[in-house]
Formats: structure tokens, C-alpha cells, sequence
């Protein structure tokens, strides 16, 4: 009997547990009656909970919890034609939130990859329309805010769709193709080189001509020098010469005497010199004349 209670007690705290459910704030829930959604019996209308504590029966119902907080669609990048049929990779992102849940879950089975696929074809469409209408000189030169601007009033309409309200919609990036953009780089790379060719030519000739300029001046400044070299040794020889030929004047026999000398020590400087001349040359004119007066 005693086990029996307890048992009763038991099953009583399970069921009174199992019928009791709490929805968080920033949640909303939706409860099912034997996989059908419960509506309210006055109104027919799906029943909605609000943050709270609830109760369902126990085994019969269930409970679907929905976000109710701001969410992020933020999917890859997608490719928009311009106004020029041009190609575009635009990376966009966009804010929303659920605001009415009974058409919500009508339309994408409470399921939020469903919710964003449908979601993001709608922003597209937006941005693809305002994408259609400018060129990228438009584009880039200051109408992106004013693309958003469209974009987010083109997915105004999700709210009765989808019962879900776009809060905003930013575009992050605008990039050409990969194929465009690797084509524009060559050909700026190319004008870059070819500019850089041609600074490097004038560089070269400019330089070339201050090289003639600095060799013209150094070859005028080394003959100016060397010109002024041989007049310098001229005078210098000339001076020499007229200071030998003043010694000279003043004192003959010593002068032709004394270079004798120089010549005797400059001949027999080594004791390996030989000299052979006749004994009656004149170059021992100075020894004869010696060896006479000695007589």
C-alpha cells in the first residue's frame, strides 16, 4: 500500500511538472495539440505565449519556442548587374526579427534557415533593382546609402509576407569579379611599368648628360691645369737657366771646372764603371791640366 502511494505521488509530480512550461525573454511559444497548433477558441487565432510561466496537458501538448530577438542574415556575397552590364560581388548583411509568429511559423514551419532563405531573396531583389538602375560610377561614388535606403523599404513588404520586420540592411563590400579585377590589375601594373620606363629613361639621360657636363669640366680644368703646369716649369727653367748662365758669366773657368767634377763623380759612381775613350779627350782636361801644374 505504502509503495503503491508513492508511486501515485510520483506519476502526480511528473504530470504536474510535464504540464507546466516557461517561455524566456526573448522567446515566444507556440504550443501543439497532437501536432496541430492550438488556437484560441473565441478567435480561432494561433495561440501565441508571451515570456512567462505556463501550463499545458501533460502528454497531449507540446511546445515550439521561437526567437524573438533582433538575428543577423548575413550570407556570401552575391553577384549584381549594373546599369552598364557590368558584373559586381556585393557582400551585404542584414537585421531582423520576428514580429508576428503566427504568420512566421505559417510560412517557414518555424524553421530559420527557411526564414532567411526567403528573407534574403527578398533583400536581393531590392539591391538587385537598385543595382539594375546605376552605373559604378554611381555606385561608388557616394549612392550606396542610398541603396540601402531602397533595399531595406523593398523588404518592408516581408512583415505581411513573413511576418518578420527588417530592422536594416548594410552593404560591407563592393568588388569587381576576380576575372575583372585580375585584368585591371595587369593593365594598371602595365601603365605603372610603362610610366616607371619612361621616368627611368629620362633619369638615364639626364644623368648622362651631367656625366658629359662634370667630364667636359674636369678635362677643361686638367688642361687649364696642365697648361699652367708647363708654365710654371717653363719660368722655372727659364729662372734656372738664367741663374746658371749669371754663375756662368761671373766665373767661366770655375763653372766648366765644377760641372767636370759632377761629371767625373757621376761617371764613377761604381766601382764596376768602365769608360773607354782616348787618354788625350777632352773630357780629362781638368785631370791633365792638374797633373801639368803639378810638374
Amino acid at each position: 500500500m505504502k509503495n503503491f502511494i508513492i508511486a501515485i505521488i510520483a506519476a502526480l509530480f511528473i504530470l504536474t511538472v510535464s504540464s507546466v512550461f516557461v517561455i524566456y525573454e526573448g522567446q515566444r511559444g507556440i504550443v501543439f495539440q497532437f501536432s496541430k497548433i492550438k488556437r484560441d477558441s473565441v478567435t480561432d487565432e494561433m495561440m501565441v505565449f508571451e515570456p512567462g510561466l505556463h501550463f499545458k496537458w501533460p502528454l497531449v501538448e507540446t511546445v515550439k519556442k521561437l526567437d524573438a530577438r533582433i538575428q543577423t542574415l548575413d550570407e556570401p556575397a552575391d553577384r549584381f548587374v549594373t546599369a552598364e552590364k557590368k558584373d559586381l560581388i556585393v557582400d551585404s548583411f542584414a537585421k531582423w526579427r520576428i514580429v508576428d509568429f503566427s504568420t512566421y511559423y505559417l510560412r517557414t514551419s518555424g524553421s530559420v534557415d527557411n526564414a532567411r532563405a526567403l528573407l534574403k531573396q527578398k533583400i536581393n531583389n531590392g539591391l538587385r533593382t537598385e543595382f539594375g538602375n546605376r552605373t559604378i560610377k554611381e555606385i561608388v561614388s557616394g549612392d550606396r546609402s542610398a541603396i540601402m535606403s531602397k533595399a531595406l523599404e523593398s523588404a518592408a513588404s516581408s512583415r505581411e509576407d513573413l511576418g518578420i520586420e527588417v530592422v536594416d540592411v548594410r552593404i560591407k563590400a563592393i568588388n569587381l569579379p576576380t576575372e575583372i579585377s585580375q585584368s585591371i590589375y595587369e593593365r594598371m601594373r602595365a601603365e605603372r611599368t610603362a610610366v616607371a620606363k619612361e621616368h627611368r629613361s629620362q633619369g638615364q639621360e639626364q644623368a648622362e648628360i651631367i656625366r658629359a657636363t662634370i667630364d667636359a669640366k674636369v678635362t677643361i680644368m686638367l688642361a687649364e691645369a696642365q697648361k699652367n703646369a708647363f708654365t710654371v716649369r717653363g719660368e722655372g727653367d727659364a729662372r734656372a737657366a738664367k741663374v746658371y748662365a749669371d754663375a756662368y758669366s761671373k766665373d767661366a773657368e770655375f763653372y766648366s771646372f765644377y760641372r767636370s767634377l759632377e761629371a767625373y763623380e757621376n761617371s764613377f759612381s761604381s766601382k764596376n764603371d768602365i769608360m773607354v775613350v782616348k787618354p788625350d779627350s777632352e773630357f780629362f782636361r781638368f785631370l791633365k791640366d792638374g797633373s801639368q801644374a803639378k810638374k
